[in-house]
């Protein structure tokens, strides 16, 4: 038996290379080893504000990239979380046994309630409860379907180790019920950085359109994005922590590249940035041309996506209905 794995990705901002080589990828290239359910997670997204057109236009991007990027309907599940009504009643069931405290506890809603949006000014009493109670959602997420390893960055271990917590109360009180996920984080491109800044994660809600190399960006916009890209003072091009801007570089050219950290040392050694550089832009440009093409064909066809999305929702919806049953069965609802 095939370990099970649950991975989601937000319907929000644009789908960049900090994603893809960060987590879409591995979801992509884990496909033959693991038993994997993909999800657009559109309930995450509206924790703050949307622009109802632009999210359901994004859902289908999303999906349509990461189909294009490789993952496989006939290899792995892909589906939108909404349309599993069990997630959203799972989650209100779970935050019946979660307190309070592990969920002020929580990093990601201190540093997200800063810049949430809901019409209101950012900050921690404008914020939604959807945005801190955002970890019983994906806690749901990931034990509706017996989730054994859970491919996150280094920023979302947190939530995964609340899901155990919150199964393990649960499995205290009523008996065996849920498994206790994994989180399995990869030592290599986890934390790809911002090209302008790369002191923070690259990331879809910061700003500033040159901090980030969109899957979908032009060649020229690629060029130019990584020519104007962080470097330092120094001069040569070696993997240097202390160099945040060339390490962050010489780390998207390692994964696009698959080719060892002293080999690249070696490939520019008595090189300049300059050169570097358009290597590196015509290294991504490269890679990211067949996954475009692949998009662009996709979403020339129209439904063919939301088929695809349809007969995702129509697996899981059975896997999910059954353990919302044992759940609600336990607890003496229903």
């Amino acid at each position: 038996m095939k370990k099970k794995v649950f991975s989601g990705i937000q319907p929000t901002g644009n789908i960049h290379i900090g994603n893809y080589l960060g987590a879409i990828k591995n979801w992509v290239d884990s496909q033959p080893d693991f038993d994997n359910i993909f999800c657009v997670v559109d309930l995450h997204a509206i924790t703050v504000k949307q622009d109802p057109k632009i999210l359901k236009e994004k859902i289908t991007e999303t999906a349509g990239l990461l189909l294009a990027c490789g993952i496989d309907a006939e290899k792995s599940t892909l589906f939108v979380q909404s349309r599993i009504p069990a997630h959203s009643e799972l989650a209100w069931i779970l935050n019946c046994f979660t307190p309070m405290g592990w969920m002020e506890k929580m990093t990601q809603f201190k540093e997200k309630s800063h810049k949430a949006k809901i019409g209101l000014p950012a900050g921690r009493e404008n914020s939604s409860v959807g945005l801190f109670d955002y970890p019983a959602l994906m806690a749901a997420d990931i034990l509706l379907y017996g989730t054994e390893a859970v491919p996150v960055g280094e920023d979302q271990k947190q939530h995964v180790e609340l899901a155990r917590d919150i199964a393990k109360r649960f499995n205290s009180i009523y008996g065996e019920t849920f498994v206790l996920p994994e989180a399995v984080i990869r030592k290599t491109g986890n934390r790809i950085m911002g090209l302008q800044n790369p002191g923070k994660k690259m990331s879809k809600s910061e700003n500033g359109e040159g901090n980030v190399i969109n899957l979908l960006d032009s060649p020229d916009k690629i060029n130019s994005k990584i020519s104007k890209a962080a470097t330092d003072s120094g001069k040569e091009i070696v993997f240097d922590k202390g160099r945040p801007g060339i390490y962050n570089l010489l780390t998207i050219y390692e994964m696009f590249s698959g080719l060892e950290k002293k080999n690249i040392e070696k490939k520019f050694g008595g090189k300049g940035y300059a050169e570097f550089k358009k290597d590196l832009a015509e290294l991504v440009i490269q890679k990211l041309t067949p996954i475009q093409e692949r998009y662009k064909k996709m979403a020339s066809e129209p439904g063919k996506i939301d088929e695809i999305l349809k007969q995702g929702a129509e697996k899981v919806r059975p896997l999910a209905e059954k353990k919302l049953a044992e759940v609600k069965s336990k607890i003496g609802l229903g």
